[in-house]
């Protein structure tokens, strides 16, 4: 673990000291994105070490051939690839003729990354004595608007420090990228045209397959000492896939020569192909007349009007209140919820691993953070988002054989169709589909927004309902409904029979979208008839609907008490995780494939996933026996594990146990808990970080259209609050060890239950309890 790298601060992820064997993980930590495009922070300068060059725009995707040994009926036929986008940051450098290299450099001192959460910038410094003995340092500092999310600028200054030099800097744009994840090889990008202009340039290229264009731009002002010097380049060149301007400039001793670099791309998803250019020269007109310092000014006010709301506060817990910041961070660079074509992708734009835009952990993870730190529309679009590619999920049902409307929401996606390209995965982890229905429930239970389920939610509850009930097989032998042949979220299991938690919420899917069907039947007629014209459903179906509900199978064991994680699994080797050699960490690194399949440990929070779910169908003593049977043997080596263990130790009562799962999570990558986080970060469980407060230590719950409390505090900590953005008004809850305070933005008094007693909170008033 990486835990003396990255140093605590409570407002910034900070590196100081340069080591070549951490540049990957700093590329990845030190991600920037404003929702609409992001990049890792990979150097501006030439860097001739080991980097993963990344930068990436919203939405834009090719799918890559799927590559396998054997194709089987229903295959997908390609893996949907997050695409390295054209580079715009570069700016090669020079100092009296040598060309800045960090890997190359005689001495490399003072090195320090910052990157700034609560103004929403990257920076980077340094001191070099280049080979040539010339001495330099070297001041950067980068951001991606978050108001104007197609530009993103740099600041570079170079000031010499023992003698004059001649400061040469080269920025370019280029659209010949590869990415570091291709399937064959190919390339994705083919360059379409470049243009120059004075201290601007542009090159447009079109991604093969999927037609996306885009115009990478920029736009170069050259400074000495902090004055435009109005430099014109000395040189241009140009190529079919690259534009790159040379500016040299001499400087005195101690001199500061400087670079403003704006930079970005206008895309084919929001502008005509033949109107790239012109969009881009408009980003550009715009930031000149704003200029570097108004810029810079209006993105820290923009950051600080989102963790006007978002943030948590955490009294005591350097390292503690980082983490939560770094999560919360970066949930807001990923999506900001303006686009309803978008979601949020598990690297976000940190990498190019899992590929996608869209997983389960949209609607069982994110949804909650959204819905409680935005406003609820935000939460809508993702909903609206599912329902958009109903068509496509019920195509892919049909690829397996489905039929009447059956819909298999895919475990990967972009467009709706499902990319995913392990079998194990594609056709068995079917409790995805659960995931989406059970977001419609969570979205009106939090929201009170019933509108969406006639509107649109009803279809898509229908579609999965009958996957449910065709998925299902019945066994003579138990006289019980089963569903064979799946991988539940624990994915160590591939292929098992009855899993509990997929027959748990299959159940749970059909008897909510029966109960749905009752309400917008009463309640909304013109709605209903609309719907009953689309799907065909009769009482018969419904019936059968019930027959398979009432029936399901559920593996239990009278011996232990607890469900069993599917049928066989008390058949395993039961060695709790503690008794495994540290070395063998963690095991997907270690063991083969084989010997993880046969051994009881558990990836991620499975049966307990569903305990967290449907927390009020189980009494806590249930938890409590579930909790202390499967936790022992779960290695917590996915990134969604931590926090929802972390929310039923909280439940429990087991506050350092608790504590422990929230650091974890928390710190999943600052800390490299899982040695890969050169990769890229995890972006979609860092909501599960914010839940882990709200809803672990902070008991926040929805009942009965009421917010309930049960505050609980680690011992670590001498304080915490968060805001709750509920049906239109703000309520911040602070909890300390031997009170808990509201306070309410609105205009409505607002009742809330706290440890089972009612508390009327007034706008504007303190309320202590």
């Amino acid at each position: 673990m990486n835990q003396d790298y990255i140093l605590p601060d409570n407002w910034s992820v900070i590196e100081e000291g340069f080591d070549a064997e951490r540049v990957r993980s700093s590329e990845s930590l030190f991600s920037i994105g404003n929702g609409a495009m992001g990049q890792r922070a990979n150097f501006e300068e030439q860097y001739s070490g080991h980097t993963f060059q990344g930068s990436y725009i919203a939405g834009v995707y090719y799918p890559d051939k799927t590559k396998v040994g054997w194709w089987k009926n229903g295959y997908p036929e390609y893996f949907a690839k997050v695409l390295n986008a054209p580079n715009w940051i570069g700016i090669d450098v020079a100092v009296n003729g040598e060309v800045l290299d960090l890997a190359k450099c005689s001495v490399v001192n003072n090195f320090r990354r910052e990157l700034n959460m609560k103004e929403g910038w990257y920076s980077r410094s340094f001191e070099a004595v280049l080979q040539n003995g010339t001495e330099i340092k070297v001041n950067v500092k980068r951001f991606l608007s978050v108001t104007e999310d197609e530009l993103g600028v740099i600041k570079y200054e170079v000031t010499p420090l023992n003698r004059a030099a001649v400061i040469t800097y080269a920025p370019y744009v280029d659209a010949g990228v590869k990415n570091m994840d291709a399937n064959w090889e190919e390339t994705f990008w083919e360059p379409t045209g470049v243009q120059q202009g004075v201290n601007e340039g542009f090159v447009t290229a079109r991604t093969f397959k999927t037609r996306f264009g885009a115009a990478t731009y920029m736009h170069n002002s050259i400074f000495l000492n902090g004055n435009d010097i109005e430099a014109l380049p000395v040189a241009a060149e140009a190529t079919e896939s690259r534009v790159q301007f040379t500016y040299s400039v001499e400087a005195n001793q101690n001199d500061t020569v400087g670079i403003v670099k704006f930079g970005g791309y206008t895309v084919t998803l929001n502008h005509a192909e033949d109107a790239l250019i012109d969009a881009a020269k408009a980003v550009i007109a715009s930031a000149k007349a704003k200029g570097y310092d108004a810029l810079l000014e209006e993105q820290k006010q923009a950051w600080a009007g989102i963790w006007e709301m978002a943030d948590i506060t955490i009294d005591g817990d350097v390292k503690a209140q980082q983490g939560i910041r770094f999560n919360i961070f970066q949930l807001n660079q990923t999506y900001l919820g303006k686009d309803p074509r978008l979601n949020i992708g598990p690297k976000g734009f940190t990498g190019e691993k899992y590929g996608g835009s869209t997983y389960w952990d949209t609607e069982a993870y994110c949804i909650p953070f959204y819905m409680a730190t935005k406003d609820q529309q935000v939460a809508r679009n993702l909903l609206t988002y599912r329902h958009n590619q109903l068509g496509k999920a019920i195509e892919n049902a049909e690829k397996l054989g489905f039929k009447n409307g059956a819909a298999l929401y895919p475990m990967v996606t972009m467009n709706g169709e499902e990319c995913h390209n392990e079998w194990e995965i594609t056709f068995e982890e079917i409790h995805r589909n659960g995931a989406i229905a059970f977001a419609i429930y969570n979205y009106y239970r939090f929201t009170g927004d019933y509108s969406y389920i006639p509107e649109k939610g009803l279809e898509v509850l229908i579609g999965i309902a009958r996957f449910w009930h065709q998925r299902a097989t019945f066994s003579s032998h138990k006289n019980k409904y089963m569903i064979l042949g799946v991988t539940g979220p624990n994915e160590y299991e591939n292929n098992v029979n009855n899993n509990f938690y997929t027959n748990y919420i299959a159940q749970w899917c059909i008897r909510y979208a029966a109960e749905q069907l009752n309400v917008v039947k009463a309640d909304y007629p013109a709605d209903y008839a609309r719907i009953m014209d689309i799907v065909k459903l009769d009482a018969e179906e419904l019936a059968s609907w019930k027959e398979v509900a009432d029936g399901m199978y559920f593996p239990y064991s009278e011996e232990h008490g607890v469900y069993l994680q599917q049928d066989g699994f008390l058949d395993k080797e039961l060695v709790p995780v503690s008794q495994l050699d540290r070395s063998q960490r963690p095991i997907n690194q270690k063991w083969s494939w084989d010997r993880i399949l046969r051994s009881p440990y558990i990836k991620q929070a499975d049966v307990l996933q569903g305990f967290y779910f449907f927390e009020d169908h189980f009494s806590k003593e249930d938890l409590e026996r579930h909790f202390d049977f499967y936790e022992p043997l779960t290695v917590h080596e996915s990134s969604l594990s931590p926090c929802v263990h972390s929310i039923q130790a909280a439940v429990l009562g087991r506050m350092e146990q608790a504590y422990t799962f929230y650091l974890r999570t928390s710190r999943l990558d600052l800390d490299d808990y899982n040695k890969e986080v050169e990769e890229g970060l995890h972006i979609t469980s860092m909501a599960g970080t914010w839940m882990s407060i709200v809803e672990g230590f902070g008991g926040m719950r929805v009942k009965n259209d009421t917010l309930h409390f049960e505050p609980k505090i680690p011992a670590q900590w001498k304080g915490y609050s968060f805001k709750i953005n509920f049906r239109g008004q703000v309520l911040k809850v602070s909890v300390q060890a031997e009170a808990t305070h509201f306070t309410l933005e609105g205009s409505n008094e607002l009742n809330v239950v706290v440890n089972g007693a009612t508390v009327a909170v007034k706008p504007n008033e303190l309320v202590t309890v």
